[in-house]
């Protein structure tokens, strides 16, 4: 048994990782003191969900462990942000994990609350063998249509990789006139790690444009809506008109509609 108060075996498990509290969870269950067995039902269950997401994140890596296996050294998840919107780029985002990649919580960017799609931003940047943001604006995705802009910012952060994969893995798409192995998973980015990642990414670069842009153009709103088509946006449309950055192909129908 534990000595000390509730706080102080408290504080002493906090120093102990989570084989030698797991260790400890029969004894604090049949302690005397109620204070105790709480704490030992909430390590258990703090302990549960991390294996759950040991577990989710493992199951993950299959598709790209099944690739490694298959000789590819240097898989590239790929994703992006911002098909959608009534302005702004389209964005994508490439990126290289090291096999031993190990981040809780990574997921589909848009399963994710901004603070928490920050934060892991910043581990997979810092963490990742290689990775590179492609940018395809407004005005070229009037020119090409939207999935051809897609195509290219995915192409370009690639390109930007600073090591060259041997492998794309890809949400749902194929890149057209690519070299490289590609495998084309269906919801890639809640099924892949390095898919979720690059979902991440591109979300994040993405929405750090839209909130700077918004100086430019206040009246938008793009620091909250981040260009996509809320009824305040297509309102301010409808007063101001459009500017530089809207996409004319997407916004044609919207005065006809309203």
């Amino acid at each position: 048994m534990l000595t000390g108060s509730v706080d102080q075996i408290r504080a002493f498990i906090e120093e102990l990782d989570s084989e030698e509290q797991r260790r400890l969870i029969p004894g604090l269950l049949d302690d005397h003191r109620a204070g105790v067995r709480n704490l030992g039902r909430r390590i258990q269950g703090k302990l549960k969900r991390e294996a759950l997401e040991i577990e989710r994140i493992n199951s993950m890596k299959r598709i790209e462990n099944g690739l490694m296996q298959k000789g590819y050294t240097l898989v590239a998840g790929i994703d992006e942000a911002g098909r959608g919107p009534l302005s702004g780029p389209v964005v994508a985002a490439a990126v290289i994990l090291p096999v031993d990649f190990f981040v809780p919580g990574i997921n589909d960017s848009k399963k994710l609350s901004p603070r928490r799609r920050e934060y892991l931003y910043r581990r997979i940047i810092n963490e990742a063998v290689a990775y590179g943001i492609g940018m395809v604006d407004n005005s070229e995705i009037d020119r090409i249509n939207i999935l051809r802009a897609t195509y290219k910012a995915a192409t370009i952060a690639v390109e930007k990789l600073t090591k060259k994969p041997d492998c794309l893995l890809l949400d749902a798409i194929k890149l057209p006139d690519c070299s490289l192995y590609q495998k084309s998973v269906v919801k890639g980015d809640s099924r892949c790690l390095s898919v979720a990642a690059a979902s991440i990414i591109a979300k994040v670069a993405r929405d750090e444009y839209m909130k700077a842009v918004d100086r430019c153009y206040p009246q938008y709103n793009f620091k909250q809506n981040k260009g996509y088509g809320t009824k305040e946006h297509i309102s301010a449309i409808l007063k101001y008109g459009p500017c530089p950055l809207h996409r004319k192909t997407f916004i044609q129908n919207i005065r006809r509609q309203y």
